[in-house]
C-alpha cells in the first residue's frame, strides 16, 4: 500500500465511478472538504431509480431523474464509461479514450443481473437490472395482448415485484423460482402469497428452469410453461471493473477492502455500494446498504485528508420492502443484522411505506448534495460489530 500525504491539499482531486444512490451520496458528501474537486463519472447523463424499474416496465414510473437536483453544484459530471483503474498512475481510463487523474478514487460501480446460462436465455429472456434493460422489456410488453402470458424467473423480491406490477396491469402471470420471497419471514411471505394469488399470479415453487423459449419456458421436470414473454430476474451480479484491473476482488468480482471500506490493493482507492466486499463478507447487495456504505466511504477519504484514523464500517438494516402492484405491499422489520423479525406491514399501509422509502431516498441524496454531511444512518448493535470483527480475523 501507498502512503498517501497527510493533510489537505487544494483541488485534492476524487474520482467516483458510478452514479447510483452509493455514487451520488458519496460524491455530495464529500464535498463537505473545502479543498476536494470530485468528479463523477457515469454511462448515463440521468439518475436510473433502479427500485422503481418494474414500474416502468409497467407504465407506472419513468423510474429516472435529473442530476441536477440530486448532485451538489460542484461535483463535475463525466458521462463516459471506465474501463481500467490504473492503480499505479492513479488514474481512470475511459471509454471515449480520455483519462482522469484521483488522488483518491470512491468505487461505487454498483450491481447488474446475472446472465442466464440455460439453454435460449440470452436469446428470449428479458433482464431487469438496467434503466436500458427495462426500456427494452417495457416496449416488448407494449407488443403482447392482455391474453398473452407472461413468466418471471426468480422468486425473489425484484421477481415478486415485477409479478405484481404486471398482473394488476391486466396480464395473465406465473412466478417461478425455488421459494417464494426466502428473505422474508413467514408472515410477510405469508402475505406475498395472498396478495400474487389476488392478482391472478401463478406460483410455481421448487422448480429448475432448463430452457427458455419463444413461447415456453420448459422446466427441468419436463412440464413447458407458455411464455409470450419471459423476464429474467435470478440472480445478481457486479461489473468487472475491479477484477479487470488486477485488484483484488471476491468470486463474484467485489473490490475486497478492510472495515475502512479501503481497498486491499491500495489506499486511495475505496468502495462503496454492491460491488464492495469489506473484509470479504459483503452486505445484503441494496439500497438500503449502498447508501450508509457510500457516507462512510466518503468518511474513510476524509478522515485520510485530515490526516485522522478512518472509523471502521458500523451500520445497521432495518428491514426490507417489497411492493405488490401500486395497492399494496410488504415491509418486512428486522434484526440489526439483516435478519427478520416477526413483525410486518401488509397491504395498503405496507405500499404507503414502500412509496415513502422510495421518495426517501432521493430527499436524502438531495438533502446531502444541499447541505453535505447531514445523512444519518442507523449503526450496528454489539452483534453486528462483533460479527464483522470475526469477519475480518477470517473466522467467517
Amino acid at each position: 500500500m501507498s502512503n498517501p500525504t497527510q493533510g489537505a491539499e487544494m483541488n485534492t482531486s476524487i474520482v467516483v465511478i458510478g452514479g447510483g444512490y452509493a455514487g451520488v451520496l458519496a460524491a455530495n458528501r464529500l464535498q463537505a472538504h473545502p479543498g476536494v474537486a470530485v468528479t463523477l463519472v457515469n454511462p448515463r447523463a440521468e439518475f436510473v431509480e433502479r427500485i422503481r424499474l418494474h414500474q416502468l416496465v409497467a407504465g407506472n414510473d419513468d423510474a429516472v431523474a435529473g442530476y441536477d437536483e440530486l448532485l451538489h453544484p460542484s461535483v463535475e459530471l463525466v458521462v463516459d464509461t471506465a474501463e481500467r483503474i490504473d492503480a499505479d498512475t492513479t488514474r481512470v481510463l475511459l471509454a471515449s479514450g480520455s483519462a482522469l487523474h484521483y488522488d483518491y478514487l470512491v468505487y461505487a460501480v454498483g450491481s447488474a443481473a446475472a446472465k442466464p446460462t440455460v439453454p435460449g436465455a440470452d436469446v428470449f429472456a428479458y433482464t431487469l437490472a438496467e434503466y436500458e434493460d427495462a426500456r427494452r422489456l417495457r416496449s416488448r410488453l407494449q407488443t403482447l395482448t392482455e391474453m398473452d402470458p407472461i413468466v418471471v424467473v426468480g422468486a425473489g423480491l425484484t421477481g415478486i415485484e415485477t409479478a405484481a406490477e404486471l398482473a394488476e396491469a391486466g396480464h395473465p402471470v406465473t412466478l417461478i423460482g425455488a421459494a417464494l420471497a426466502p428473505s422474508l419471514g413467514g408472515g410477510a411471505r405469508a402475505d406475498v402469497r395472498s396478495r400474487l394469488l389476488k392478482l391472478g399470479v401463478r406460483v410455481i415453487e421448487e422448480a429448475t428452469v432448463a430452457a427458455v423459449g419463444p413461447h415456453a419456458v420448459q422446466l427441468a421436470v419436463g412440464d413447458d410453461v407458455p411464455a409470450a414473454m419471459t423476464v429474467w430476474t435470478a440472480g445478481f451480479t457486479v461489473p468487472q471493473l475491479a477484477a479487470d484491473s488486477g485488484l483484488a476482488c471476491d468470486e463474484l468480482g467485489r473490490l475486497l477492502t478492510d472495515e475502512t471500506l479501503t481497498s486491499c490493493d491500495s489506499d486511495r482507492i475505496v468502495g462503496a455500494g454492491d460491488a464492495v466486499a469489506p473484509s470479504a463478507a459483503p452486505l445484503r447487495m441494496s439500497c438500503q446498504a449502498a447508501m450508509p456504505l457510500a457516507a462512510q466511504a466518503a468518511a474513510t477519504v476524509l478522515a485520510r485528508l485530515d490526516g485522522t484514523v478512518p472509523a471502521d464500517l458500523d451500520q445497521a438494516f432495518t428491514g426490507q420492502c417489497v411492493s405488490l402492484g401500486r395497492r399494496a405491499g410488504v415491509v418486512q422489520l428486522s434484526h440489526p443484522d439483516d435478519s427478520p423479525r416477526r413483525v410486518s406491514v401488509g397491504g395498503r399501509p405496507g405500499a404507503a411505506i414502500k412509496e415513502l422509502v422510495c421518495k426517501g431516498t432521493l430527499w436524502f441524496l438531495r438533502r446531502e448534495a444541499r447541505k453535505p454531511g447531514s445523512y444519518m444512518w442507523l449503526k450496528g448493535d454489539h452483534e453486528v460489530r462483533a460479527n464483522r470483527e470475526l469477519a475480518s480475523a477470517g473466522a467467517l
